[in-house]
C-alpha cells in the first residue's frame, strides 16, 4: 500500500488550515517587534555547522557529487547563525531574524516518534546581552499569550552558575566533564554518587548536587547565591546578578508564569547564558525552547562581545496545546494539573512491594494500591497509580502516560528517553556482570585477538554497548529475552552480560564472573515538564529522598 516513509506524514486541508492560523498568529507577534523573515537551505554542509557549534538531534546525511558531507537541517539556530555571520554586516545590529520552516531528525523506529517538525522561531544578535535575553523571553511570552495557550508558563535557568562552580572548585578536568555530562543527561542520582566519591569539600559537594534541583520564583536565586557563597565562588562570576536583572527587565505581567529551574540547563558546549522553555498544561513536552549562545557567533568569525539569543516553537506541539488536529509524539491529556490526580508509574514484579512501602513512607495513600489485584490503574485520594512492567515505566512517563515513576536504573538506561532521574530509592539492588563458561576460560580473549570483537548475549543491549565502549572493545551483541546463560554454553556467543544477585544460577550452569559492569537500584524519576510545572512532583521527590535516607 503506498504511503509516506516512517515518521513523515501528509497534512490534509483541515489541519493545514489550523497550522496556517497558528503560524500567522506567531508571525504577526514576531513582525510587530521588528523581526524580519529569512530562509536557509534545507541541506547544509555538516563541517560548516560543526564549526559553529554542537549539532542538535540526529541528522539525515548524504554525500553530494563533490564528495562533501551534507545534512538535512535538524534545527534552525545554527543555519540562521551561519547566515548572519556570513551575510550580515556589523553595522546592522541589532539583527532581528525570524523563520518558519520544517526540520528533520532521525528517530529510532521503535520509539514511534515523528521525524519531521516545523519550527517557528527568532534569533536576535545584539551588542547588549542582557537586553537580548529580556527581549527574547518577553517575545516568547507574547506569542503564547497571543495564541491563547491555556495556563502557559516560562521556565528559565542558566549554565553560568554551574560552570562557574566547577571552574572555581574542581581542579580535575575529568571530574568537571563527567559532572556536566550527568547534568546534561538529567541523571542527578549518578551526579550525587559522583560528588560523594570525589573527595571535594562538603560545601562544594552540596552545591554541585543541589544546584540542578534548585527551582521556584525569584527566591530560588537566593538559594543559589547561598550555595555558591558557601562553596567559595566569587560573586561576580556566578551569573546570578544577570538572572536577577532578567527578572526585573521582563514585564511584570508575567508574574507567576515565570519561574526558575536549574534542572533545565544542558548543552554546556553550546549555551553560554540563559536557557529557557515554554510549557502548557496537558502537554508532556515543551512548546518551545531557546537560550543564549554567544560562542556560536565567535566560532563563525563574528566579532567578540556580540550576544546571540533565540528560541523555536514547535508548530506540532502548539497544535496539541490548542486542541487542533496534529501529531507531535507527546501526550495531550487536556486536563489541568490542579484538576486531575498525580499519575505515578509503579513497577509490578519484584520491585512492587518495596515501591508501595516507600510511597507510603512518603505520605501517599497506598491501601488500594497494595491490594491492586489485576487492576492496571488504581485511583486513590488524588493519585492515579499506573501499574506497569518496570521496563515500560520510563516510556509511560516520557510519553505522557504518567507524570513520574519508579523503576530500576537498568530500565532507565535501556529506555534512553528524556527523563529527570531524581532519587536513589535504595531498594531493588542488583549487580550487572560479565560471565563466561569456567571451562572456556581464555577463549573469549583469544577469539577477540583474531576476530576483533567479542560476541555477547544479553537482555540489555544499551548497558552492554556502553560497557564495551568504555573498554574500547568492539562487541557483537546477540539480544535474547530469556535463558541467556545458554548462549555461551551452546557456543553461540563468548560471554553474557546479565543481572546477578546471589550467583547461584551462574554456578549451576558452569559460568563464572569475569568483570563487573555496574550496580543498580531503583530510582524515582519524572517527566521534565511535570517536574518543572507541577509542584506535587517536586514535593514527592523531596519526600521520597527523605524516606529513602531514613531507610539507610
Amino acid at each position: 500500500m503506498p504511503g509516506t516513509p516512517r515518521g513523515f506524514r501528509d497534512i490534509l486541508p483541515t489541519e493545514a488550515l489550523a497550522r496556517e492560523r497558528i503560524s500567522d498568529s506567531v508571525r504577526q507577534v514576531f513582525s510587530a517587534r521588528g523581526y524580519v523573515p529569512v530562509e536557509t537551505p534545507l541541506l547544509e554542509d555538516r563541517a560548516v555547522l560543526e564549526q559553529a557549534g554542537r549539532i542538535k538531534g540526529s541528522p539525515f546525511q548524504l554525500f553530494d557529487s563533490d564528495g562533501r558531507l551534507l545534512m538535512l537541517r535538524p534545527d534552525l539556530t545554527l543555519p540562521v547563525a551561519r547566515l548572519a555571520a556570513t551575510r550580515m554586516r556589523a553595522g546592522e545590529l541589532p539583527c532581528r531574524l525570524r523563520y518558519a520552516a520544517p526540520v528533520v531528525r532521525e528517530q529510532l523506529s521503535l520509539k514511534g516518534q515523528p521525524r519531521q517538525f516545523t519550527q517557528l522561531g527568532v534569533e536576535l544578535i545584539h551588542d547588549d546581552g542582557a537586553a537580548a535575553e529580556a527581549e527574547v523571553v518577553a517575545l516568547l511570552a507574547e506569542a503564547l499569550e497571543a495564541l491563547e495557550v491555556e495556563a502557559w508558563r516560562i521556565v528559565c535557568g542558566s549554565v553560568v552558575p554551574l560552570t562557574a562552580l566547577l571552574d572555581a572548585c574542581v581542579a580535575s578536568r575529568e571530574l568537571r566533564e563527567r559532572a556536566l555530562a550527568l547534568v546534561h543527561d538529567s541523571d542527578l542520582v549518578s551526579l550525587d554518587s559522583l560528588v560523594a566519591q570525589s573527595g571535594l569539600a562538603e560545601p562544594v559537594c552540596r552545591a554541585i548536587s543541589r544546584l540542578p534541583r534548585v527551582s521556584g520564583g525569584i527566591e530560588a536565586l537566593d538559594e543559589l547565591d547561598a550555595l555558591l557563597d558557601a562553596a567559595g565562588v566569587e560573586e561576580g562570576a556566578r551569573g546570578i546578578a544577570e538572572l536577577r536583572q532578567l527578572a526585573r527587565d521582563l514585564p511584570a505581567s508575567l508574574g507567576e508564569r515565570l519561574s526558575f529551574d536549574f534542572s533545565i540547563i544542558n548543552s554546556f558546549d553550546y549555551y553560554t547564558g540563559i536557557v529557557f522553555k515554554g510549557y502548557a498544561e496537558g502537554i508532556s513536552a515543551s512548546l518551545g525552547s531557546g537560550g543564549r549562545y554567544d560562542a556560536v557567533l565567535a566560532n563563525l568569525g563574528m566579532d567578540e562581545g556580540l550576544a546571540a539569543c533565540g528560541f523555536a516553537l514547535s508548530l506540532e506541539r502548539l497544535q496539541e496545546a490548542l486542541g487542533e488536529q496534529g501529531e507531535s509524539g507527546v501526550a495531550s491529556p487536556g486536563v489541568r494539573a490542579d484538576n486531575r490526580p498525580l499519575r505515578i508509574a509503579v513497577p509490578k514484579g519484584s520491585l512492587f512491594a518495596d515501591a508501595v512501602k516507600i510511597l507510603e513512607a512518603a505520605g501517599l495513600p497506598v491501601a488500594a494500591l497494595a491490594d491492586a489485584g489485576r487492576h492496571l490503574i488504581v485511583h486513590e485520594d488524588g493519585v492515579d497509580y499506573i501499574i506497569v512492567r518496570a521496563q515500560d515505566a520510563p516510556a509511560f512517563v516520557a510519553y505522557g502516560g504518567a507524570d513520574c515513576g519508579i523503576c530500576g536504573y537498568d530500565s532507565l538506561v535501556e529506555a534512553n528517553v528524556d527523563l529527570l532521574q531524581l532519587v536513589d530509592l535504595g531498594f531493588g539492588g542488583c549487580r550487572f556482570i560479565v560471565a563466561e563458561p569456567a571451562s572456556a576460560a581464555g577463549k573469549a580473549d583469544a577469539a577477540y585477538a583474531w576476530r576483533g570483537s567479542v560476541r555477547v548475549a544479553t537482555k540489555y543491549p544499551r548497558i552492554t554497548q556502553a560497557y564495551y565502549d568504555s573498554l574500547g572493545q568492539q562487541v557483537d551483541i546477540v539480544a535474547l529475552h530469556g535463558n541467556i546463560e545458554l548462549g555461551p554454553i551452546v557456543g553461540m556467543v563468548d560471554r553474557i552480560v546479565d543481572i546477578t544477585a546471589t550467583g547461584t544460577t551462574l554456578a549451576e550452569n558452569d559460568l563464572v564472573v569475569v568483570d563487573d559492569v555496574m550496580e543498580c537500584t531503583a530510582r524515582f524519576f519524572a517527566a521534565p515538564a511535570a517536574y518543572r510545572c507541577d509542584a506535587r512532583v517536586r514535593d514527592l521527590a523531596t519526600r521520597l529522598a527523605d524516606a529513602a535516607g531514613e531507610g539507610e
